[in-house]
This record gives C-alpha cells, structure tokens and sequence, in this order.
C-alpha cells in the first residue's frame, strides 16, 4: 500500500522577516523609534500588510501588528544584539517569543511570525526532493567543477599556435553539456 502524501509547509513559500531586511530597510537606527510596513499582496496568506515598528530604546524590541483572518494581532519580538566575533559592530537577532531562540529570521506560519522551530511538519523545498534527485545533482555539479579546476591548473594550455587544444575543447563542450542536464 502507497504512503499518503503529506504536504508540508514549505518554509521557503511562507512569509518572512529578517534582520538584514530591517536593516536594508534602515529600520535599525539607535535609540530611535522607526516604523514601516510590509505588504503582502499575493501571498497565499489571509494576510494584506504587516505594520513593523521597531523600538531601539532601552528595551529594543520589534512591534508587529496585523489582522489574520479579521483577528487583529499585536505582540513583540525582543531584539538582541551581540557583538562581533571580528570587533566591528553588533550582530542583531531576534529572540523568538515562542521558542525564545535568537534567530536571524521569523517565518509566517498559521498566523504568527516565530522561530522555524516553533512549527511542527514544516521544511525547506530541499527536503522534499528524493534522494536520489539530490545525489544527482551533486554529482553533476562536482563534474562540472573537477573540469573548471582541470581547466584553471597553472600549466594547463589553452591554446597552442593561437587555437584551443583538444583537451580544452573536450573539457568546455563537457562543462556545457553538464549545465545542459541541470
């Protein structure tokens, strides 16, 4: 008998907020209050736009307020900073009301931004892939990059009498036949 398909949430079709987004967003500004939103049309989420504020103050915190399903919801993710391991500023997560995990990214899923952990039978698009399919990828693309560095090695000749050797010939027609099956 044939296993019943499941159909997980992908996270990489969900909504989601990052801090790179907030800060490309110049969100992040110290000791300062700064607001923006987040539209969401589209999406496959009950879900029209998303107000962000984020509170840099003594207690830095991002506010998300938002209606799903005519629910409105408001809550706070706490934002944490830490500096770098290279001394040259702060690294910004945000700490999971759920799951209080720092995490870099919250995901919209059954109505609240939380951490990925925070839901149960979700994955990424790469998971669902067979293995087999995986395998075969990797396989190409570790042909294809043995015959770029074949090419790349510091004696290999190119050309000779100004026309491409054979061996180049066979190396870049096996490169583009490669790119071909992916």
């Amino acid at each position: 008998m044939s296993k019943y398909p499941t159909y997980p949430t992908l996270y990489d079709d969900v909504l989601q907020i990052s801090v790179t987004q907030l800060k490309k967003w110049e969100l992040l500004y110290p000791n300062e209050v700064v607001g923006g939103e987040l539209s969401c049309r589209g999406n496959k989420n009950d879900l029209d736009s998303v107000s962000i504020t984020v509170y840099n103050l003594e207690q830095r915190y991002v506010e998300l307020d938002y209606t799903y399903n005519n629910e409105n919801r408001n809550y706070k993710v706490q934002l944490v900073s830490v500096s770098s391991n290279l001394g040259l500023g702060e690294i910004w997560y945000f700490l999971c009301p759920e799951t209080n995990k720092q995490c870099r990214k919250l995901y919209f899923i059954n109505g609240y931004f939380y951490h990925r952990e925070a839901f149960k039978g979700c994955m990424y698009e790469c998971q669902t892939k067979s293995k087999s399919y995986r395998d075969s990828i990797f396989k190409t693309f570790s042909k294809s990059s043995n015959c770029l560095i074949e090419v790349t090695k510091k004696y290999f000749k190119q050309s000779y009498a100004g026309k491409p050797t054979r061996r180049y010939l066979k190396l870049l027609k096996k490169v583009n036949q490669l790119k071909d099956t992916v």
